[in-house]
């Protein structure tokens, strides 16, 4: 293997940054639902309810990641009132009954986000203008993102990059830094400050409005917003400032100039020399004044503790700035200080430090002048929180402008509260409030939502409601959310609150949070209610994962399908919020039955709604028919508690097959379509039989040939396509229940032959689409109240029809008129943008001609896309859009997500004449076109291509509103897939555990409750549910078993199909407790404890307390069962677990054994030690105590922290020596050793008689086993120094290549060649690739990869493919991705056409792929190595790109775009593994 692939599978899901903006609308946008105006009335009539403000986007980053999400508030109704809200997820808080977090847009950018930062415009809330994003990257990259309306996604307007030669000297010949660039703005959105290279300020200064720089011209021209700018920026080297170590800065309010407050630390110390130098921080505050780049001094304050950490600026009118470190938090501004006390170790200057001050005091008198005083009273009073807590790092957001609301290490959340007078604040204080998840950032949205972004658990949006007092207010809402979800049965709580952080959260004893009431009488108490309203699931960080068989598995399974067998047992979280997280790639439904049944072409089911129950529930009424299509008649089945066949009692139409079959008139009756006519049955009773008239009725031969190609039904019309390329209406006429047909007048004389249509029914009492078309917003207005109740069933919406024709053409066409209201040329090409083409803006067109031009040019591979099937959709939700998909006959699918763009006014008034006039022929009437509608291609990479035949297609798209409560789409064919819609945003799931799907529809009757059924091309038909266990709102779904402690590494027993795995809860102890468990036994001398006082000893100090837990998987997708613990000694740390194959000398066979290896934590006084055990797993379930046996234990030197079965010897890594030991049966004895790795081994592989040994720094070592001499010798070793996660072997065939992963994020493969001269012999292992991942690689594990088509073609049955392996691996951020080996040919050709792909792509906020995927060394000398390894991060791109661009660009590479796609699609399909 000279070659790879790196590719992303499961993308980054722990939040790294949060922040809150108004950046897809501004604040003057948001529509009231309760009227501001009027505070009077208000008061009056609803005294318990408190108006939500306009609420800002969330933005977040994991990672590479960005997404914005925009926060619906569903406003509780008076119709909802009266019904129990049981369905929604934390009760009814404010008036508001539901809250969800809506995906705005999603971006894979290519560079990790360090640091993320709003710039704010500023403006007060009737502002119109936005405000923009601004994103830091390693080392000195900055860009400035606004949202652009007109493409509905973010767009870069400044970037700022201080890297490179001519930048070197601001990093005063340093290499590497603790940390990437942090970036801060202004409040009130004049500047933005970020700190590069430890030193640099770098000021970014906005461009302030209406200074010609943001005209007012140029507000029209984007849409009609102005988001903040940056203008300019220039450097403030801070060592200049006489400012060295820099922890933190913050811009604070209520000044006229911006002014920045510095952290920083005049001289470090550390925790041995607290004692002597202890107060070493200090704050500045610098006033900055961009204009004339001069930043003076205006106050500032020394003498504060050494752990100080964090600013937090104090919200006006009050002002100032809050400096929190580790056991203290004061309050300074200008004028007044402050200090809390937080825990025991605050006021650690005890009488004898005093006196030693006060001597170093005298000594330097004018020391004593500047702050000897104060510090002096700082030591006598310290007030005292009443309650200790570590505030190490905590994040903290503001809830109202004098509480602050703090998120401490273990999860807590904690309310600070100022007590102030006019601007001086006298004193602080702390009060507990709920335990909530571990975050990584904290945001406040608005004035009633809160936003924990975490990395360890997943993150939540909360809304919380502020009273003052016992008002009416508080204990109104008290009964009416007294417990969030007590009610609901366990396991719709555990569905709905994926972790246990959120029981945590919403555990519903006492849910109004009260402050210690405040001496004195002026400040009211203040009261909180917390609501948990959503949460993003996040399944990082993977610290170890193994790969087990399902539950469900299906043993007769084979190829593709046999891989939906598997499943990924992850190891994520920590603490509280570790849970085991199961990965399944695939769908795998839960079977209710299954018959055989051949030659299936489609099957549907209908409702049949009697006019006597006709107002039962729609949402709940049983299906009644079943209709199945075979290839000469058609079957008729009742659906009612059995599945009876009714085909000879029903009036339907069986004596060929049918091609669609659906309900019209409100369910009351059903329309059922065959090849030449239709029927329209009530119940199993015929009312009306249409045939389908010829075209032309004068030549015969003509009328045979065309019959129904493919129906589209939207009540109560339908849509046919015929044989001959035209298309037939069919109107039904409600009152009298009957159908008549309507051959559409625009196609008529129509030389278009018509490739693909389809219905969309715009449903509801607001049609989306009417927004988008410019003369309804006269007639409806634009501040439109979005609780669409009062409008009743009456209102059913617009129907419009959309047609793809052959030349790849698209055109909207409103139904029953076909007035064409939207078109589009070369749809099939697949474009970012559509854009309708008659109000396309000039330029536009200019460049489309442009692009024509070039495919012309050249003779490329002839490529005729067709559409093949068209389907658009709006599923329920009351800010949902609309989708479009259509199917090319090569297989792509494209997807479109409509949006609303109201384009400049000018421009469409100078259109009008031009469509006026091209409008005449088509009798087109232009009013009503859907000008302002538009549509954004979405990127579908998760989902694989097929290669479709040329058969006659059957439908693959089947849309579902209701299955399991999910709604999306189902698409059949040989590889059939899930794709859900979640937040607006589509989830693809594949299903592969069937092979190929010929035909799928929905089932709810009594015994499948909202279920589906589905036809494999075997001939079997399935009834199924969805399993109801995972959570399919996430890349894949996935399963989270809350542990309640932290994971630390899993592995799996395929005897029995379980999991041991280490885990950890952390324990308080009593410090002497602690202290006597650390005494060395060997030496057996007691500590002294006489320099800690008594009270000392009974503080209580955490300890990390290790088992070893056996888990087995719940056939019903439950909890999973703890079978088994193995409980450690105390201060003894199982550091690996393993199961080994050993075999046994005494009984000469195989024996499969747990090992696990341990070692003693005692501090560094004492010689390290460890301990390995074997236990063997008993084979008998009756008695579940004797399921785990010890059958070994041995105490060794050093930490056993890695252990691995060496062709039936044990293997075992115990300090600095790893050492080879045979079993007996009851004991092991060493054989061989080798002193290999000087300090810890991470981890151990083998393969055959070899080793790979990674260390923790000293980078790896290859080693190899003989057998006559019992010798373990060194190969190689990688004379470089590198921090190893994980290493694993890479396997391509006959070839052995060595992977390893290190702390910058890198990977790197090495080779070994004793022959090359470069090797010195061989002693040196040779780099073959090194890629940079930009993520912690924490465990690789090696699966045979899987045989594509075109493998079976080419490939002899001998040939290196069949041997080819593929590295799984998962990381810290919560991704997993996998290294797979290429033929060089492929490798060549996906190289060049990544290195096209870097300059033919615009990239998200101006980032390089290519510098971004460098190996990073950090300062460290390295060689660069060889660049073997493709980025199919940036190759998946390609199939975003409009077709002509593919090909253009496949021709400069001088390869075709079939042969590159087919590469790209076998190697997603080699590597689906699960």
């Amino acid at each position: 293997m000279s070659y790879a692939a790196y590719k992303m599978i499961h993308w980054p899901t722990g939040i790294e940054n949060c922040a809150s903006g108004f950046v897809t609308h501004s604040c003057a946008d948001f529509t009231p639902q309760i009227p501001l105006n009027q505070t009077e009335d208000l008061e009056s009539e609803w005294p318990s309810r408190r108006a939500i403000g306009p609420i800002p986007n969330l933005i977040v980053t994991a990672a590479n990641v960005l997404e914005i999400y925009v926060v619906r508030v569903q406003q509780q109704s008076s119709r909802e009132a009266r019904i129990s809200t049981e369905g929604k997820r934390g009760g009814v808080m404010d008036g508001v009954s539901g809250v969800s977090l809506e995906l705005v847009c999603s971006y894979r950018l290519h560079g990790n986000v360090e640091s993320m930062e709003v710039l704010s415009i500023g403006g007060g809330n009737g502002s119109r203008r936005r405000d923009s994003v601004i994103l830091a990257f390693q080392d000195a990259k900055i860009s400035v993102m606004e949202f652009d309306d007109s493409i509905h996604g973010l767009r870069t307007t400044s970037m700022h990059c201080f890297e490179g030669p001519e930048w070197l000297h601001l990093k005063r010949g340093r290499e590497s830094f603790a940390r990437g660039p942090l970036v801060k703005a202004d409040p009130q959105g004049r500047c933005g400050g970020v700190l590069v290279y430890d030193l640099q300020m770098i000021i970014l200064k906005a461009a302030q409005a209406g200074s010609g720089f943001v005209g007012e011209d140029e507000a029209h021209g984007s849409g009609g917003a102005v988001s903040a700018r940056v203008e300019s920026s220039y450097i403030i080297n801070l060592r200049d400032l006489d400012m060295k170590h820099i922890k933190d800065f913050i811009f604070v309010h209520g000044y006229i100039e911006p002014v920045m407050v510095i952290l920083h630390e005049r001289e470090l110390t550390w925790a041995g020399r607290v004692s002597w130098k202890h107060h070493t921080c200090m704050i500045s505050a610098l006033s900055i004044s961009t204009t004339l780049k001069q930043h003076p001094l205006i106050w500032s304050a020394a003498n504060l503790p050494h752990d100080a950490y964090k600013l937090l600026a104090v919200p006006s009118p009050i002002g100032g700035v809050l400096v929190i470190s580790a056991n203290t938090i004061h309050y300074h501004s200008q004028s007044a200080s402050c200090a809390l006390a937080l825990n025991s170790y605050a006021v650690s200057v005890d009488s004898r430090m005093i006196e030693h001050v006060q001597g170093v005091l005298s000594a330097s008198p004018d020391f004593c002048e500047k702050g000897g005083g104060l510090y002096m009273e700082w030591c006598q009073e310290l007030p005292r929180s009443g309650f200790n807590v570590e505030l190490d790092a905590a994040n903290a957001t503001w809830l109202l402008n004098d509480v602050a609301l703090l998120s401490t290490k273990t999860g807590e959340l904690l309310l600070l509260t100022l007590v102030y007078d006019g601007r001086v604040v006298q004193r602080l204080d702390l009060s507990k409030s709920k335990a909530s998840v571990l975050t990584s950032g904290i945001t406040t949205i608005g004035n009633s939502f809160f936003f924990l972004g975490s990395r360890l658990g997943d993150s939540l949006l909360v809304q919380y409601s502020s009273g003052s007092g016992t008002s009416a207010f508080s204990s109104g809402l008290k009964e009416e959310v007294g417990d969030i979800e007590g009610d609901a049965p366990l396991a719709k709580r555990l569905r709905s609150s994926s972790s246990d952080a959120l029981q945590d959260m919403v555990g519903g004893e006492e849910l109004s949070l009260y402050g210690s009431a405040p001496n004195n009488s002026d400040s009211a108490q203040k009261t909180f209610l917390f609501a948990v309203r959503d949460s993003l699931t996040n399944v990082g960080p993977l610290k170890d994962f193994s790969y087990g068989l399902r539950i469900d598995a299906d043993a007769n399974a084979s190829g593709i399908a046999k891989q939906s067998n598997y499943e990924l047992v992850c190891c994520s979280g920590h603490g509280k919020n570790g849970a085991l997280s199961v990965l399944r790639q695939s769908i795998r439904p839960e079977m209710i039955t299954e018959v055989e049944l051949t030659g299936c072409k489609g099957i549907w089911t209908v409702y049949h709604k009697s006019t006597r129950s006709h107002n039962a529930d729609d949402d709940d009424e049983y299906h009644a028919y079943l209709i199945i299509s075979l290839e000469a008649r058609t079957m008729v089945l009742e659906t009612a508690d059995l599945l009876t066949e009714v085909t000879e009692s029903v009036d339907y139409y069986v004596q060929g097959r049918t091609i669609s079959a659906g309900n019209l008139f409100g369910r009351r009756r059903v329309i059922q379509v065959f090849e030449r006519g239709a029927r329209i049955l009530d119940g199993s009773f015929m009312t009306q039989e249409l045939s389908i008239p010829s075209p032309n009725s004068e030549t015969s031969s003509g009328s045979e040939s065309s019959t129904v190609m493919s129906v589209s039904i939207a009540d109560p019309y339908v849509l046919l396509r015929m044989t001959d390329g035209g298309i037939l209406l069919l109107v039904g006429d409600p009152a009298t229940c009957t159908v008549s047909i309507n051959s559409p007048t625009a196609f008529e004389g129509s030389k278009k032959l018509v490739s693909a249509c389809t219905l969309y029914h715009d449903k509801g009492p607001e049609p989306w689409l009417r927004k988008a078309s410019t003369d309804a917003w006269l007639s409806t207005g634009i501040g439109e109240s979005i609780d669409g109740a009062d409008g009743g069933p009456h209102d059913q919406g617009d129907v419009y029809c959309v047609i793809c024709y052959e030349n790849g053409a698209l055109e909207i066409f409103d139904v029953p008129n076909f007035n064409c209201v939207f078109a589009v040329e070369k749809f099939a090409s697949g474009r970012t943008h559509l854009v309708d083409a008659y109000s396309q803006e000039s330029s536009e067109k200019a460049i489309n001609k442009r692009s024509e031009e070039l495919t012309g040019q050249g003779r490329k591979e002839n490529v005729n896309l067709k559409v093949v099937e068209l389907a658009m959709q709006r599923w329920c939700g009351s800010h949902s859009r609309p989708f479009l998909f259509g199917i090319l006959t090569d297989g792509t699918i494209l997807c479109y997500h409509a949006y609303v763009f109201e384009g400049p006014e000018n421009a469409s008034k100078a259109e009008d004449s031009v469509s006026a006039q091209n409008s005449a022929g088509l009798n087109n009437n232009n009013a009503s076109r859907l000008r302002n509608l538009r549509f954004i291609r979405i990127s579908l990479d998760t989902y694989t291509r097929e290669e479709t035949s040329n058969g006659t297609l059957s439908e693959r798209i089947t849309i579902f509103n209701n299955i399991s409560g999910y709604q999306g789409f189902f698409l059949s064919g040989s590889r059939p897939a899930w794709f859900m819609v979640f937040r607006q945003r589509l989830r693809v799931h594949p299903q592969l555990c069937d092979g190929c799907i010929v035909a799928f529809t929905v089932l709810h009757n009594v015994n499948c409750n909202h279920g589906f059924i589905y036809v494999t091309s075997q001939g079997i038909l399935k009834i199924c549910q969805m399993p109801s266990a995972s959570n399919y709102d996430n890349y894949w779904p996935v399963q989270k078993i809350p542990l309640r402690a932290t994971p630390h590494q899993v592995t799996y027993f395929a005897e029995r199909n379980l999991y041991p795995l280490i885990v950890s809860v952390p324990v308080q102890k009593p410090v002497n407790q602690v202290l006597s468990s650390l005494v060395d036994q060997e030496v057996g001398h007691q500590m002294d404890n006489h320099n800690l006082s008594s009270d000392d000893l009974h503080r209580t100090y955490t300890v990390d307390e290790f088992e070893v837990r056996i888990l087995e998987p719940e056939k019903s997708g439950g909890p999973w069962e703890t079978k088994a613990t193995i409980p450690m000694q105390s201060s003894e740390n199982a550091l690996t677990v393993r199961v080994v194959t050993l075999f046994n000398t005494t009984t000469k066979e195989n024996e499969s054994l747990l090992a696990v290896g341990t070692a003693y934590v005692q501090g560094e006084d004492v010689a390290a030690r460890g301990r390995v055990f074997l236990f063997s797993i008993g084979r008998n379930n009756d008695n579940p105590q004797n399921l785990v046996s010890e059958v070994y234990s041995k105490e060794l030197k050093g930490a056993i922290s890695a252990l691995a079965s060496l062709q039936g010897h044990l293997l075992i890594a115990s300090g600095p020596k790893i050492i080879l030991h045979k079993w007996t049966g009851n004991e092991l004895n060493g054989i061989a050793f080798y002193d290999a790795p000087p300090l810890y081994v991470v981890s151990l592989n083998i393969v055959k008689n070899f080793i790979l040994l990674g260390d923790v720094h000293k980078s790896i070592y290859f080693l190899s086993w003989k057998e006559q001499g019992a010798q373990l010798s060194l190969l190689a070793k990688d004379f470089g120094s590198l921090d190893c996660f994980a290493t694993e072997f890479l396997i391509d065939g006959s070839t052995l290549s060595l992977m390893v992963s290190d702390e910058q994020k890198n990977i790197q493969i090495f080779y070994y060649a004793p022959k090359m001269s470069e090797s010195w012999k061989g002693q040196k292992l040779l780099s073959r690739a090194e890629f940079h991942v930009g993520a912690h690689v924490t465990k690789f594990l090696r699966l045979p990869m899987l045989s594509t088509s075109s493998d079976k073609t080419s490939a002899t049955a001998g040939s290196d493919k069949t041997n080819r392996f593929a590295l799984l691996f998962g990381t810290l951020d919560g991704s997993i991705g996998c290294i797979a080996p290429l033929d060089e040919l492929t490798f060549r050709r996906l190289q060049s056409l990544q290195r096209k792909l870097v300059d033919a792509v615009p990239h998200v906020a101006g980032l390089n792929p290519r510098s971004f995927r460098h190996f990073h060394s950090n300062g460290k000398a390295h060689r660069p190595g060889p660049d073997s390894i493709v980025d199919c991060e940036l190759l998946c791109h390609y199939e975003m790109l409009p077709v002509e661009e593919q090909l253009e660009i496949a021709h400069q590479i001088g390869t075709t775009r079939s042969q590159i796609l087919s590469n790209l699609n076998d190697l997603t399909l080699g590597t689906s593994f699960l």
